[in-house]
């Protein structure tokens, strides 16, 4: 369990934690093993040059440093303390903390909000005197941060702290500390530079928000590698991951929870559909993040965008030894959804120049064994693809097999690398896992830029990330110009006749009907209609009529009109006992079309988030659908249907008529736009819209909203 830190740290506050001066130490030791001692060990080793206090009131000195006996006997204004002590010492120690104005606090203990009411309330107050105090909080129930660019490591995991220099470095951001000191290993083994790693537990006085901020002023991250089980304040990080967007820093995510329910309360196929991981990620995509799917993946996107910050919208080029492997890569690209630009003898003239007569241009390129007798071929082949302007980047599939294989065939492509110093990035992925690649070869290949992968299938799924990245529409378009919907909408279910009543005037279509409230009304309304007509059950206690036998189709004439005014009263009376109708919908029979679901929710986190997909009564059984973001332009929807698995029925499926693919968009943009508009909207779900062929159009023939509190 976790809660919500309601304040946000001053920029001063986060230096005085992140490049401190002045250090204290609470719960020093000597003792192997001991917080407080792995602490100043790491500090020591690390050669820190600011001012360490040591408390501890049993100790008079420890490794020549002079220890005070409490807190109280610490001078003002120290930058950060760190609380290498028990959880039932925190509070205490946070109060001792604030009356000597120590600019912030790291605490390591756990069981405070995650170990029941008693810690929760504990943490509550940590947060309260933190904001009172602005002091910064980081943790509880953390593993420190460590600083690389000024080699200051405040955490208990043993570190050696590598200078970044010159070169540009990965931010780490994680609420799990585990999770963090696991990506700083993997960053190191990689030799990628690592700027700063925060872990920030409970997040009692900072959040992950306020650590990405901080990094996106620091010019030495380029890349911020996060770990986040919860956004506790999602529109700021929206926020932020715009401005780094902007600012051309990239972000990372890996999120744990993509198994998680969507929420049972849910009313409507939108809300049932759109759990909170799918409307989080959408939010969170739109705003300019990658997501990784692995901790491996997240390790391999941040190390392709770090050594290779050139995205580009056009694929890669893939160069291989081997005819299976060639293949291979053709099904793995065309899983993933990779794609491979065009490449042939008669559009190539460079690359066919460089090859053999007797090896044909494409891509994947199969050079055959070829280089190992003409090496130089690596070299000239590299060269060709580097000058093509179709190609975003070079994945070279090589097989390494032994020592000497490895040294005929790496010095020309690293000659290639040096002499022509390509601007697109270069990926060198190995075939043959454990073979004995001389570890200077994966040194000087690193240090060219380019990243090596002893995978060549991680190497394909984490540029898959970053090309999806690269290929996003974040064009907006405005809502402002939506008409208002001019009702006053109560809490609850709005039953579907007064939901079309409200949404007709912003040019959603719906089937001519009348709604009634006796038989003579409806006998009335279906005349003026013209028959066949379709009967509908009305009433806000009822979200989905056709379960209940609230719904009559084909109605044909005034007999079965009266047939189907009793079978469907009788239904009701059957399936809901005591439930009184607001009256009934009659509406005239439409023709046949593909059917879809629309829909738009207001999530109390992230906002609103539209719902289009395949629909009728089995949408959720069949979850053909997609997430977007309300704003995106018409073009952007239409291409987003496309992708739909059944999206074949919309272009026209065994000789049928292509659909109006234009007028379902129009639909889901005004959903978009008025929940935007009108955030006392939960819910909004058009099920099913039926989609006819191109020119006439889309009609809606269920709506539902569900209205809420004004937020």
């Amino acid at each position: 369990m976790t809660t919500e830190n309601p304040s946000t740290p001053s920029r001063a506050s986060i230096e005085r934690l992140l490049r401190p001066r002045s250090i204290a130490i609470v719960g020093a030791s000597d003792k192997p093993g001991a917080l407080g001692a792995s602490v100043l060990a790491n500090l020591e080793r690390s050669a820190f040059t600011g001012t360490i206090h040591l408390i501890n009131p049993k100790r008079d000195e420890i490794g020549g440093r002079r220890c005070l006996a409490s807190i109280d006997d610490l001078p003002d204004d120290v930058d950060t303390a760190v609380l290498a002590i028990p959880r039932a010492a925190v509070l205490n120690s946070v109060k001792a903390l604030a009356r000597r104005r120590v600019g912030s606090t790291v605490i390591f203990s756990a069981g405070f909000a995650e170990g029941g009411e008693e810690g929760l309330a504990e943490q509550r107050e940590i947060s309260r005197i933190a904001a009172d105090a602005e002091m910064m909080v980081q943790g509880p129930n953390c593993l420190g941060m460590v600083n690389h660019i000024n080699r200051i490591p405040l955490t208990f995991i043993e570190t050696e702290v590598t200078p970044l220099g010159d070169r540009p470095g990965i931010g780490i951001v994680s609420q799990s500390g585990a999770m963090a000191a696991v990506l700083g290993v993997t960053f190191a083994s990689r030799e990628l530079g690592l700027s700063y790693s925060v872990s920030t537990g409970n997040e009692a006085g900072s959040g992950v928000e306020d650590y990405v901020e901080f990094l996106l002023e620091d010019s030495s991250t380029r890349v911020i590698a996060m770990i986040v089980e919860q956004f506790r304040k999602p529109a700021r990080f929206l926020a932020t991951a715009r401005k780094a967007r902007e600012m051309g820093k990239a972000i990372v995510l890996l999120h744990p929870g993509k198994s998680s329910a969507a929420r049972e309360s849910a009313a409507t196929h939108t809300g049932a559909m759109a759990g909170d991981y799918r409307v989080m990620r959408v939010s969170v995509e739109r705003a300019g993040v990658i997501f990784a799917e692995t901790l491996e993946e997240l390790g391999d996107i941040a190390e392709i965008l770090l050594r290779c910050p050139n995205l580009s919208v056009t694929g890669p080029a893939v160069l291989c030894e081997s005819g299976a492997f060639k293949a291979l890569a053709l099904d793995l690209c065309d899983e993933l959804g990779l794609h491979l630009p065009h490449l042939e003898d008669n559009n190539a003239p460079s690359l066919r120049a460089a090859l053999p007569a007797f090896v044909g241009v494409s891509n994947p390129l199969d050079i055959t064994a070829q280089g190992l007798v003409e090496p130089d071929l690596y070299r000239r082949t590299f060269a060709a693809l580097f000058e093509d302007d179709r190609i975003g980047s070079v994945i070279a599939c090589i097989i390494q097999t032994d020592p000497v294989t490895s040294g005929i065939k790496l010095p020309p492509i690293l000659n290639a690398v040096e002499d022509y110093k390509p601007t697109k990035p270069v990926i060198f992925a190995g075939l043959d896992e454990g073979a004995r690649f001389p570890v200077k070869y994966v040194a000087a290949l690193r240090e060219k830029g380019i990243a090596y992968f002893p995978s060549a299938e991680r190497a394909f799924r984490a540029l898959k990330r970053i090309d999806d990245f690269a290929r996003r529409d974040f064009r907006q378009v405005d809502a402002t110009g939506l008409a208002g919907i001019g009702h006053h909408l109560v809490t609850g279910v709005i039953p579907e006749y007064r939901s079309k009543e409200i949404l007709a005037p912003l040019g959603i279509h719906f089937p001519k009907g009348r709604f009634v409230t006796n038989l003579q009304e409806a006998i009335s309304a279906a005349e003026e209609l013209t028959y066949p007509v379709v009967l509908k059950a009305q009433s806000a206690e009822l979200n989905h009529k056709s379960d209940a036998g609230g719904v009559i189709l084909g109605v044909a004439d005034v007999v079965a009109l009266e047939e189907g005014w009793k079978r469907l009263n009788s239904n009701i009376a059957d399936h809901c006992p005591g439930l009184v109708l607001d009256g009934v919908l009659i509406e005239s029979m439409g023709k046949r079309g593909v059917e879809l679901i629309v829909g738009a929710r207001n999530d109390p986190e992230w906002g609103p988030i539209v719902l289009a997909g395949f629909g009728g009564v089995t949408a959720e059984i069949h979850q053909d659908f997609r997430l977007l973001p309300p704003g995106l332009p018409l073009d952007a929807i239409v291409q987003e249907l496309h992708l739909l698995k059944g999206a074949p029925l919309l272009r026209g499926f065994r000789g049928s008529s292509p659909l109006d693919v234009t007028a379902a968009a129009k639909i889901i943009a005004t959903v978009g736009d008025l929940l935007v508009q009108e955030p006392m909207i939960a819910e909004i779900d058009l099920n099913p819209v039926v989609v006819y062929p191109e020119g006439e159009g889309a009609v809606a023939l269920d709506a539902l909203i569900v209205g809420g509190q004004n937020r």
